[in-house]
């Protein structure tokens, strides 16, 4: 993981929930046998370096392993099981994008229209003529993410947003204009974009107003259950729905012993970042998208278009709500999420046979150094061999040992 401080009170403002191996090896094909004894053995690892729990789904064709180790309370010693349900964040940004597309091929939205032609009370003037759809859902809008406006004491160094926050209501426009009236990061459509939660704000808005009906509930109808899913939903209460993972939350040490945000309105994440889902039930819904169930093969065509999208000290290749991993053995699609206590990791081959989704119950592990910035620790490595030994079915010996930060999401974004 890495992190990014601002400013003289260097503020936490961004960091990784994830790494992957840099390699200069040419790609190999992934090994379609999958090792149960192994990928066990693997995910032990990530739980005996400090992981709370964790608990995932691997796919090769018509093979598929679940494992889960460590626990789901730390008082208790509950154990963590595979079909635990789960806040999967900024998945949810693929969702939406979805919704969207759908729309997009009705007519009804056109990707290079200026979004202040659909909301011009929301994004007036100027800005609203030069910034796109396709922008806001590339993250190329340069609208400043609504995080920290919305969480001030991060920009302080403290975690006492977090606890005041736990029960308020955000409502989406709050959000667009907490993120709008921030500074902008740069000109709208310049690339690298800058990742931020507060176009899927907006593009919740824009579905609102196109479709007549909640954002939560057309994605449901029209994306969740098309997509045949059984334990996705917009919870609308702050409990999470069935069997669940408490949510520890470390603030990089400042919250010591880890405190449980199980329970939390997550109104702040909205269209950006607030589903739940199972890790069974993810591997399902990008297997439909990119199997063109979900959406036509034009629109599929637009959401693989990327660009380098600023995230934390890196940068990804993002299209439309989904972005690219190069791993040993190739190139994934997917998405990473992360809210306060919980973090996802969703990655699909490109011929679709090899999926993983694994989600973990401690974010913000890290310590950090004179500086701000986080040390190492032994999860990052275990982490990243599982992923790659799941993805790929390669162990440590065949790749690269050098580690290199991937900016998946930031956990002061929708997390």
């Amino acid at each position: 993981m890495e992190i990014r401080t601002f400013g003289k009170k260097s503020a936490i403002v961004a960091v990784t929930i994830g790494v992957l191996l840099a390699t200069t090896a040419p790609p190999a094909q992934a090994d379609t046998k999958l090792d149960p004894k192994a990928l066990q053995r693997s995910l032990n690892e990530v739980h005996e370096a400090g992981m709370y729990g964790i608990y995932t789904e691997v796919r090769d064709g018509r093979q598929t392993w679940r494992g889960a180790s460590g626990v789901a309370d730390v008082d208790t010693g509950r154990p963590v099981h595979p079909g635990m349900v789960h806040r999967v964040g900024s998945i949810t940004k693929t969702f939406v994008s979805v919704a969207v597309l759908q729309q997009v091929a009705r007519g009804a939205i056109d990707l290079d229209a200026p979004i202040g032609g659909y909301l011009p009370d929301v994004v007036p003037g100027e800005r609203g003529q030069k910034i796109t759809v396709r922008m806001l859902l590339n993250h190329t809008s340069h609208i400043a993410d609504y995080v920290l406006p919305a969480f001030p004491s991060f920009l302080e160094n403290s975690p006492r947003s977090l606890d005041d926050n736990r029960f308020r209501t955000f409502t989406r426009r709050e959000l667009a204009k907490l993120g709008l009236d921030a500074p902008p990061t740069g000109e709208p459509g310049v690339a690298p974009g800058s990742y931020s939660n507060t176009g899927y704000a907006i593009l919740g808005l824009l579905l609102e107003k196109v479709t007549g009906t909640n954002a939560e509930e057309h994605v449901t109808r029209n994306v969740i259950r098309k997509a045949g899913l059984r334990h996705t939903s917009f919870p609308r209460t702050p409990r999470i729905p069935g069997p669940h993972s408490k949510a520890y939350e470390r603030f990089y040490g400042l919250i010591d012993p880890p405190r449980d945000y199980s329970v939390y309105n997550m109104s702040w994440a909205s269209t950006a970042g607030a589903i739940v889902s199972t890790m069974d039930d993810i591997n399902r819904f990008y297997r439909a998208l990119l199997g063109g169930r979900l959406i036509g093969a034009a629109e599929l065509a637009e959401m693989r278009k990327t660009v380098p999208v600023w995230v934390g000290l890196g940068t990804l290749n993002y299209g439309l709500g989904l972005y690219t991993y190069d791993l040993p053995c190739g190139r994934f699609w997917g998405h990473s999420g992360g809210v306060f206590g919980m973090a996802t990791e969703s990655l699909i081959s490109e011929n679709g046979d090899r999926q993983l989704s694994m989600g973990v119950n401690l974010t913000m592990y890290h310590d950090l150094d004179e500086n701000r910035y986080p040390l190492p620790h032994p999860i990052d490595r275990a982490f990243v061999d599982y992923l790659v030994l799941a993805a790929c079915g390669q162990t440590s010996a065949t790749r690269s040992s050098s580690l290199v930060p991937f900016a998946v999401d930031r956990l002061t974004v929708r997390r």
